[in-house]
C-alpha cells in the first residue's frame, strides 16, 4: 500500500508537475550523468600524454578505457535487481559516490596499474547511473510530458561526449592529466547532495527473488562480448577478439535460457514479446551503429587529414552538440503531440544527408561544409535519440521500466562496440588498399581520404536504412495511463499481447 502511495502522490497538473516535481529531481540526475558520460571521452585525449607520464607503451595505457568500459558493461545489467532491492535514490548515491570515489583515486595514481585499477572502480560506480537515472525520470514523467522531459535528460547525454574532448584537450594543454579526473571532486560532490536533497525515495522495501545464474551469466555475457567486438576493430581474427566472441556468445545464448525460465529475471527479456519494443529497440540499434560510428569517423578525419590538434579538434565539434541540445528538447516537445515515428524518420534522414556529404569530401574541403555536417548530424540525433528511447520505454509495462532500462544500456554498450569496431575495421582495410601502391605523399593522401568516403558512405547507407525502417514504427497502446490515476499496476500479459 505505501508503494501505491508513493506512486499517485503525483501533482496531474503538466505545468505543476513540471515545475515542483520534475525541474530538481532532473538536475539532480543531469549533473550525476554529466559527470560519468564526460569521463567516458576525455581520457582518450589524455592517452598519450599518459604513455609519456607513465613511461610505458600504449597497448598499457589503452587497458585504463578498456578496463574502464568492461567494468560499465558488467555492472549495466545488476541495476534493475538492485534498484529493487534497495530503492533507486540508494543505488543511484551508491554509485555516484564510488565514481567520484574511483576519479580522486586515477588523479593521484603513482602507476599504470593503479590507473587501471582506479578506473575499473570509476566503471563499477559509472555503469548504473544512465539506466537508474532513466528508469526515475520516466516513472516520476506524467505521461502527456515525458518526451519533453525525457528530452531534457538527453541533452547531457549527447553533449557531454562532444564537450568532453575540449575540456580534456584545455585542462591537459592548461594544468595537467590530473585535472580530468580531479574535476569530478566537486562535480561528485553537488550531484550527492542535490541527489540527497531533491530525489524522491521510492520502491523502497521489496526483496525480489535472487537470480543467481542471471547475475553470474549477465556481466560475463556483457563484458566479454564489449571486449571481443571491440577488439575486432584491430583485427577479427586475433586469439583475443575470438575469445571475447566466443565465450560472450556462449553466456549470452546460456543468459538469455536462464532469464526466460526464470520467475523474476535480472532482465525482463519477455518485453520483446511487445511487438512495439520490438520494433523500437531494433530500430535504436540500427541508429547508434551510424550515429556513434560517425562520431568516431569525424574527429580521426579531423586529425589524421585536416592536421587539427585535440582541442581544435574538440571546438570543431561543439557545433554539433549545441545544434543537438536544441534539436533534442523540440524534439521530445514534438514526441508528445506526434509520436516517434515522424521525428525518427526525419532525424534519421538528416543524418544520413549528412553522412552523405561527408561521403564526398576532399583533403581541400573547407570547414564550413565540414560544420554544416556537423550541425546536420547535431539536429538529426535530436530529433531522433531520445524520442527512440522514449518509445522503446512506453512500450514496455511500467512496472518493468527499471529492469528494461539495464537491458538497454546493456545492449547499446555492445552495439556501440561494434559499430565502433565495424566502422574501425571497415575504415582500416579500405584505407589499406586505396593507398596499396601509392608513390608519392599526394596519393597517401587522396587514399587516406577515399578510405575515409567508402567509410562515411557505409554509415550514410546505415542510417538512411534506420530512416527506412521507422516507418514500421507505431505508437504504443497506454494501457498503464488509467493505471496511474488509480495506483494499480497494469497486466504485463496485456501489455505484451497487442
Amino acid at each position: 500500500m505505501e508503494r501505491v502511495k508513493q506512486q499517485t502522490a503525483v501533482p496531474q497538473d503538466p505545468a505543476e508537475f513540471s515545475i515542483k516535481t520534475i525541474i530538481l529531481p532532473l538536475l539532480a540526475i543531469i549533473v550525476g550523468m554529466i559527470m560519468v558520460i564526460l569521463d567516458s571521452t576525455v581520457v582518450n585525449v589524455a592517452i598519450p600524454n599518459l604513455v609519456q607520464y607513465f613511461e610505458t607503451d600504449l597497448k598499457t595505457i589503452q587497458w585504463t578505457v578498456t578496463g574502464y568500459t568492461l567494468a560499465l558493461s558488467a555492472v549495466i545489467p545488476l541495476a534493475g535487481w538492485l534498484t529493487d532491492r534497495f530503492g533507486a535514490k540508494r543505488v543511484f548515491l551508491f554509485t555516484i559516490a564510488m565514481f567520484t570515489l574511483g576519479s580522486v583515486l586515477c588523479s593521484i595514481a603513482q602507476s599504470p596499474e593503479q590507473l587501471i585499477i582506479y578506473r575499473i572502480i570509476q566503471g563499477l560506480g559509472g555503469g548504473m547511473v544512465a539506466p537508474i537515472g532513466m528508469a526515475m525520470v520516466f516513472r516520476l514523467a506524467p505521461p502527456e510530458r515525458r518526451g519533453s522531459i525525457m528530452g531534457m535528460l538527453g541533452i547531457p547525454m549527447l553533449l557531454a561526449p562532444a564537450l568532453g574532448p575540449v575540456l580534456s584537450g584545455w585542462f591537459i594543454e592548461s594544468f595537467s592529466w590530473h585535472w580530468i579526473f580531479l574535476i569530478n571532486l566537486p562535480i561528485g560532490i553537488a550531484a550527492f547532495i542535490l541527489c540527497i536533497k531533491f530525489l524522491p525515495d521510492t520502491d523502497r522495501g521489496r526483496t525480489p527473488a535472487l537470480d543467481l545464474l542471471g547475475m553470474i551469466l549477465a556481466p560475463i555475457a556483457f563484458s566479454m562480448l564489449a571486449y571481443g567486438v571491440s577488439e575486432g576493430g584491430t583485427s577479427w581474427t586475433s586469439a583475443t577478439t575470438l575469445t571475447g566472441v566466443i565465450v560472450g556468445g556462449v553466456a549470452l545464448i546460456l543468459f538469455v535460457i536462464v532469464e526466460l525460465r526464470h520467475k523474476n529475471p535480472l532482465l525482463e527479456l519477455r518485453v520483446f514479446k511487445s511487438s512495439d519494443f520490438t520494433r523500437g529497440i531494433i530500430l535504436a540499434w540500427v541508429s547508434q551503429v551510424a550515429l556513434f560510428g560517425a562520431m568516431i569517423l569525424i574527429p580521426l578525419y579531423l586529425q589524421q587529414i585536416k592536421g587539427y590538434t585535440a582541442l581544435e579538434t574538440g571546438l570543431i565539434l561543439l557545433p554539433q552538440a549545441l545544434a543537438s541540445g536544441v534539436g533534442m528538447p523540440l524534439g521530445g516537445r514534438l514526441f508528445d503531440k506526434i509520436g516517434a515515428r515522424p521525428l525518427a524518420f526525419v532525424g534519421l534522414g538528416i543524418i544520413s544527408g549528412a553522412l552523405f556529404i561527408l561521403s564526398s569530401i576532399t583533403a581541400e574541403t573547407g570547414l564550413g561544409l565540414i560544420i554544416l555536417s556537423l550541425v546536420m548530424m547535431g539536429l538529426g540525433m535530436g530529433f531522433s535519440m531520445m524520442p527512440l528511447n522514449t518509445h522503446v520505454l512506453n512500450a514496455a509495462p511500467r512496472k518493468l521500466v527499471g529492469r528494461v532500462t539495464p537491458l538497454t544500456a546493456a545492449a547499446q554498450q555492445v552495439v556501440v562496440s561494434f559499430a565502433v569496431a565495424g566502422l574501425t575495421g571497415f575504415l582500416t582495410s579500405h584505407i589499406a588498399s586505396n593507398t596499396a601502391g601509392a608513390t608519392d605523399a599526394t596519393s597517401v593522401v587522396n587514399g587516406l581520404v577515399a578510405g575515409f568516403n567508402d567509410t562515411f558512405f557505409l554509415a550514410a547507407c546505415i542510417a538512411l536504412f534506420g530512416c527506412l525502417l521507422s516507418l514500421i514504427l507505431r505508437k504504443p497502446k497506454r494501457m498503464e495511463e488509467e493505471s496511474l490515476q488509480t495506483g494499480d499496476q497494469p497486466d504485463p500479459a496485456m501489455m505484451m499481447g497487442h
